[in-house]
This record gives C-alpha cells, sequence and structure tokens, in this order.
C-alpha cells in the first residue's frame, strides 16, 4: 500500500502486483527514495484524472516543462483488464506504449477508453474525498491548449509505502 500526502489530505493506494508487479514495484521503488516528495498533480481534467509524478513540478521555474519529466529510464507496459473507474491509478506515458517512467494518474471518472492501452496498478481505498477536492481544484488553459493546468499548487508532500493491512479503514 501507499498513502500519498497531499496538500489537500491523505489518499491510501492498495497496489495490484498480480496485474502489474513490474509497475507496482517501480513505483515503490521510486517512492521510497523520496522521488515523488515536494512534486505536483500538475494536470487535473475535470471528471476524468488528475496527473502527478514528474519530478520537474519541484522547481516552479521550469512550469513550461512540467509533463515530460520521467526518473531517467522507461518501463514496459502492463496493460491489463482492470478497468479504469473512479479511484484508479495507472501510469501516464506518451504515444509509445513503453514510455511511462514516474508519472500517475488517478481516475475521477469512468475512463473504459484508457482500458488495455494505459497500464493500470492500483485503486484508492482511503480518501476518495481528498480525490474530490483535488479534481476540483480551479483549472486554466495549459501550454497544450488543454484546460487542465492548476490555478493553485496541488503538492504531493510525501509518498510512503506500507505493508498491506497496516491501514485501518
Amino acid at each position: 500500500m501507499a498513502v500519498i500526502k497531499t496538500s489537500a489530505g491523505e489518499m491510501v493506494l492498495q497496489f495490484w502486483p498480480d496485474v502489474a508487479p513490474k509497475t507496482v514495484e517501480n513505483f515503490k521503488k521510486l517512492a521510497q527514495k523520496g522521488f515523488y516528495d515536494g512534486t505536483a498533480f500538475h494536470r487535473i481534467v475535470k471528471g476524468f484524472m488528475i496527473q502527478g509524478g514528474d519530478p520537474l513540478t519541484k522547481d516552479p521555474a521550469r512550469e513550461d516543462e512540467w509533463g515530460t519529466g520521467d526518473p531517467g529510464y522507461k518501463i514496459k507496459a502492463e496493460f491489463n483488464d482492470r478497468s479504469h473507474q473512479r479511484g484508479v491509478v495507472s501510469m501516464a506515458r506518451s504515444q509509445h506504449p513503453d514510455s511511462a517512467g514516474s508519472q500517475f494518474f488517478i481516475c475521477l471518472g469512468d475512463a473504459k477508453f484508457l482500458d488495455r492501452n494505459y497500464t493500470a496498478f492500483g485503486k484508492l481505498i482511503k480518501g476518495d474525498d481528498v480525490l474530490g477536492k483535488l479534481g476540483d481544484t480551479a483549472v486554466a488553459t495549459s501550454n497544450s491548449g488543454e484546460k487542465s493546468k492548476p490555478t493553485t499548487r496541488v503538492s504531493v508532500e510525501k509518498i510512503e509505502i506500507m505493508p498491506a493491512g497496516s491501514i485501518k479503514g
């Protein structure tokens, strides 16, 4: 499990190592190194998803590059049958299927059109209210023309990896 501490509160993520073992290991490894600490959810699309995990979001001066950062490597996709619905956590990627690195997104609603095209690797089991708050953040038009750029910083303060079952609901 992972506890995602954000500026709006905590969310608890349960991993799906049965369908995305390498993706889960990569996320856990990065979280344990503190890779995600101090990053931001830089892309919020109302009713669709919130995206974070870009190390460049630690530096406001690099805002024009947000969305392009990674850990310096890519991981192989592990597309699976888990459906993208509210609370599902999945890896963000570019056009190439094997282009994910560290960026991830959390679905705000049903996004079945992503099924078997993006690596879903877990689901929130606690903190849906926090997800809702994050998803309701006011947004402006981004450089790409998409209405998805948060007008206030939505930060990931820390992601802690915990043993399964250690969090009481």
